[in-house]
């Protein structure tokens, strides 16, 4: 194209936007971010930006500066006369908050979906929204990547004798079937109920584990919960080694220690989300390639159908 093309990035992530500029073939633009003493955001542009295609990563997950950091980059970029600003958004925070299950809540992610377009983004590029209805909630077009190609790579290099692929919860089967089907696994899932939030209750096994190497598959860990719980459960069903994989590590509150204390052998987590901290458990796969050549083909105006690898 013409039209030049501008990388920049928000301060949530900054070792997965360097990765994935430097993948791409290009430097970070310059844009200076600060916070006033009473943590009001500034953000400024310290290049012109006129009539660029430029493309802003910037995970969201809390706190609430990440999403008002990324809102203020995206409207500076329309204030600045872009020709096109993408909001690449590897983790969408609040995309659990996605219907409403009670009385008298927000629909949090159909929120933040009306507050990227208003404050100016012309397109969206996400990786494993924890709910694929979400797409619907934008009025721009959305590319919505998937982790699973990093993660099927890294199976078929390193194979799996025996194995199962356990699903932690329904909302899980579609993405465990799938990792099956091209890994020539069997499939299992978890029956489980929440009595609360962060609290999960593992109830029943469906499916054959016993004398297998089993791979969870999940989106997110957040407190690890439900993916600690779901290994114990595995355990005493009679499964053997047992890996873990997840595209965002939110991993807040106990969930080191739960992990640490689990029967999990290894977690496989992508660099969505920065790790809080290092763990012998936890081995991370980069998505920054895949981000790089989604931002290459949005930018040529080429198919990106190739990289939907669900």
């Amino acid at each position: 194209m013409d039209t030049p093309l501008a990388i920049f990035a928000g301060r949530s992530n900054l070792a997965l936007a360097r990765a994935i500029a430097e993948s791409y073939g290009a430097d970070l633009g310059e844009v200076t971010i600060k916070s006033f003493s009473d943590g009001e955001l500034y953000v400024k542009y310290e290049q012109s930006i006129r009539g660029e295609d430029i493309f802003v990563i910037q995970s969201t997950p809390p706190p609430g500066d990440n999403i008002i950091e990324l809102l203020l980059l995206l409207d500076a970029a329309k204030r600045a006369s872009v020709k096109r600003v993408t909001a690449v958004i590897p983790y969408f925070g609040y995309a659990r908050q996605d219907r409403k299950d009670q009385p008298r809540v927000s629909i949090a992610s159909k929120m933040m979906a009306n507050l990227l377009v208003e404050a100016g983004a012309d397109r969206i590029l996400t990786m494993d929204l924890h709910a694929s209805q979400i797409q619907g909630f934008f009025d721009i077009p959305l590319d919505h990547l998937y982790a699973s190609r990093i993660f099927i790579e890294h199976f078929t290099e390193n194979p799996i004798e025996n194995l199962v692929v356990v699903a932690p919860d329904v909302g899980s089967l579609k993405m465990a079937r799938a990792y099956s089907k091209k890994l020539g696994a069997s499939l299992a899932f978890i029956d489980k109920r929440r009595p609360k939030q962060n609290v999960a209750e593992v109830m029943n096994i469906i499916g054959e584990v016993e004398g297998k190497n089993v791979l969870i598959v999940d989106d997110l860990i957040d407190t690890a919960g439900t993916i600690t719980n779901a290994a114990v459960a595995l355990k005493e069903r009679g499964a053997l080694n047992i890996v873990t994989t997840c595209t965002h590590p939110i991993l807040s509150g106990p969930a080191y220690q739960r992990i640490e204390d689990s029967p999990i052998d290894q977690l496989l987590v992508t660099d969505t989300v920065p790790l809080r901290k290092p763990s012998d458990k936890i081995k991370v796969l980069s998505v920054a390639g895949i981000f790089a050549e989604a931002i290459q083909r949005i930018h040529t105006n080429e198919t990106i159908s190739a990289l939907f690898d669900d």
